[in-house]
């Protein structure tokens, strides 16, 4: 039998050939389901009518929530774009597909989701921002740098939402998306629909908002919010000495923190509204082709944002405003849709949609699959999600507050540890904000022994020894600056 340790070795050392032209087998005799994927960048769980927030507007999501599994405790592995992303579409850990630093490579060495879902017979696709390919945030993707998706329309990497580029298949001259590119990529997702109505396919469309800049969406999003009424939540602190300077240059920059929390909030919420609206219309054309009944539509994110929660601002912290994504299922061929307490991590979403759509993985995945869980309601108890971040770079980088650390999510708890030893402790069920750290508390000991055991099983599980950052950087031979980033080319 071929284990961990020999399976990252062989895969590593072979090349897409291997893998393609196996026929898989459908598993299943009834129409194999159609697989829409939507997911923005750095939408925090909390920001959504149905997650209880008052302030933001999301009724079209709201009204998905109601008709989906909501995956109540899904959190990004990784918090940040590439590592997320990769793992997504490789159903690994960043210590196996080796992206643990946003900007670089992804070589197409294992069978991707889309390898997967091609064999099957599926048409592919994929619209919006890809992050994957490292090799410059403007330049072209050639195919071999598209894990598999036969069709493509996308960038590398773009956040000037309203002058947003694009290469539209094996075109490589650049294209541009008109105004606001959430909107005409949302368009041509459902023109992608329109077409593909005879034969199963499966979409990824990437929207890049609510990712920062904050403060450029449709002026009809932004004048729904008005920063001075918005209730900023508990964990926001109120001394601006306990708040992480922004970077110099950034938005609202120079403002007090708190103000500029709320400045930015607003302008996220209005990001978060337009993505809103964007969700209606791709609910409204799978249901005119006719196709509700049979499709698995996700919506989620690759990770959240601080939004100065926690006196933080970004991604790559263990807290939920960083780490726990909203993850919506709607598969109308299901019956229980409801509330899911098990925590969903980011390798686990291939396996899980390749299970629900009879599509054989082509090989060995690291994610958990809850394809059977889904069908039968039996959901496992006492899981733990993995958590970490390999290395402190760009915005968070040790100059700026940042470290390594590992951790898990439970359905009741966050654990973490950094290289000094245990770090955060939290009772996220009596302690939703996170401002209670357990670890200073008597009477945790078991606890803590118990959910210590939890990371260092998983430690073991996906081959991690836990170093310092820059280990895992020369392993791979990145290029990265003193913060530990990765020059941008555009």
């Amino acid at each position: 039998m071929m284990n961990r340790r020999n399976y990252i070795g062989y895969t590593s050392a072979m090349g897409a050939s291997a893998f393609a032209g196996q026929r898989v087998v459908d598993a299943t005799s009834k129409p194999r389901p159609n697989i829409v994927y939507v997911f923005a960048d750095q939408w925090r769980a909390s920001a959504l009518g149905y997650a209880g927030n008052p302030d933001v507007k999301t009724p079209n999501i709201d009204a998905l929530a109601q008709e989906s599994f909501n995956f109540k405790n899904a959190v990004s592995n990784c918090p940040v774009c590439s590592p997320a992303r990769a793992s997504i579409i490789t159903g690994q850990y960043p210590l196996t597909h080796g992206i643990v630093i946003n900007d670089v490579h992804m070589e197409h060495k294992s069978p991707s989701i889309a390898d997967c879902f091609n064999e099957a017979g599926y048409e592919t696709g994929y619209i919006g921002k890809w992050h994957l390919d490292g090799r410059g945030r403007s330049a072209y993707i050639p195919p071999e740098g598209r894990q598999g998706f036969r069709s493509w329309q996308a960038l590398e990497c773009s956040h000037n939402y309203n002058d947003s580029k694009y290469y539209d298949n094996n075109d490589p001259e650049i294209k541009k998306w008109d105004g606001y590119d959430a909107f005409d990529q949302t368009r041509a997702a459902t023109e992608y629909i329109q077409k593909n109505q005879t034969k199963p396919f499966m979409l990824f469309l990437s929207w890049g908002p609510p990712h920062g800049p904050y403060l450029t969406a449709p002026e009809k999003f932004r004048k729904m919010y008005d920063p001075d009424t918005l209730e900023l939540p508990p964990n926001v602190p109120q001394d601006k000495d306990d708040f992480i300077p922004p970077r110099k240059g950034s938005e609202h920059w120079d403002l007090e923190p708190r103000e500029r929390s709320r400045e930015i909030i607003a302008g996220y919420y209005a990001h978060c509204s337009a993505l809103d609206e964007c969700v209606g219309l791709l609910q409204t054309a799978i249901r005119e082709a006719g196709l509700e009944e049979n499709t698995i539509f996700i919506f989620t994110s690759d990770h959240g944002d601080m939004l100065g929660s926690h006196g933080l601002w970004k991604k790559q912290w263990v807290y939920d405003e960083s780490a726990r994504v909203p993850f919506l299922l709607k598969y109308p061929a299901l019956s229980g849709a409801g509330v899911v307490e098990t925590p969903i991590n980011t390798p686990d979403l291939m396996p899980t949609l390749c299970g629900l759509a009879g599509v054989s993985l082509l090989r060995p995945v690291e994610g958990t699959s809850y394809a059977a869980a889904l069908r039968s309601g039996n959901w496992p108890k006492e899981t733990a999600a993995l958590l970490a971040n390999y290395h402190p770079f760009g915005q968070v980088s040790a100059a700026r507050g940042g470290k390594e650390w590992r951790g898990v999510r439970t359905e009741r708890y966050t654990y973490a540890r950094d290289l000094n030893g245990p770090w955060l402790l939290f009772d996220n069920q009596t302690d939703p904000y996170q401002m209670d750290n357990l670890l200073a508390r008597p009477g945790h000991e078991a606890l803590q022994a118990k959910l210590e055991k939890q990371v260092q099983q998983k430690l073991k599980e996906t081959n991690d020894s836990f170093e310092k950052g820059m280990v895992y950087v020369d392993r791979w031979g990145y290029k990265v600056d003193e913060g530990g980033t990765v020059k941008y080319t555009l």
